[in-house]
């Protein structure tokens, strides 16, 4: 589920929406009002259940072989996903719609790359939401492979020390780390391609 050209997208289990306003999200940095959506190459950092803490990291043309190789694995393709176990039912089952918006409506939004596109005005969908459909095969199709683990944090410990680009999103529903006090992560992104919102 991507967009078509002139389009970017946004992703939500609320099909009844027919008029997006900007508003102050609850997990925004900024004091901004905008109306969030994403262009192609940021889509599948959205097949989730919205409130799904995901860590995710890709190669980029700075990766090294050998991070590539001890992250994504040798032979994985070249992004993973990885999400907890205790979130696999939603994932499987989640009913996610995509709403299409016209792109020129929107100018992006992340520094020093940008991770989104924002309105700063309301946005009327192109038509009805599209559901999304089955998460799984649309990451098998994209080629990202999904990992499940029990616990996030090594995984993402190890991926914002490396060469890859990386972008965690909902982190602060996370499981608690063992070993140390939470620290509210919230959105976090890097790499050299735009990152998740």
């Amino acid at each position: 589920m991507r967009p078509e050209a002139g389009e970017v997208l946004h992703f939500s289990e609320d099909p009844d929406i027919t008029r997006f306003v900007p508003h102050v999200a609850a997990t925004a940095r900024q004091p901004e009002a905008y109306v969030w959506a994403v262009t192609a190459e940021r889509c599948p950092d959205y097949w989730f259940p919205r409130q799904c803490p995901r860590a995710m990291a890709w190669t980029t043309p700075d990766s090294t072989d050998a991070d590539r190789d001890r992250i994504i694995g040798p032979g994985c393709g070249e992004r993973v996903h990885v999400v907890e176990y205790g979130w696999l039912e939603a994932f499987l089952t989640v009913r996610l719609y995509a709403y299409r918006f016209p792109a020129e409506k929107f100018v992006p939004f992340g520094e020093p790359v940008p991770n989104a596109v924002v309105a700063t005005e309301p946005v009327e969908p192109l038509g009805p939401p599209e559901p999304v459909g089955d998460l799984l095969r649309l990451h098998e199709e994209a080629g990202i492979q999904l990992r499940l683990l029990n616990d996030l944090w090594p995984f993402w410990d190890a991926v914002t020390a490396s060469s890859l680009g990386w972008s965690g999103i909902r982190l602060r529903n996370a499981r608690r780390r063992r070993s140390q006090p939470f620290v509210d992560h919230g959105d976090e992104n890097r790499g050299s391609v735009a990152h998740g919102a």
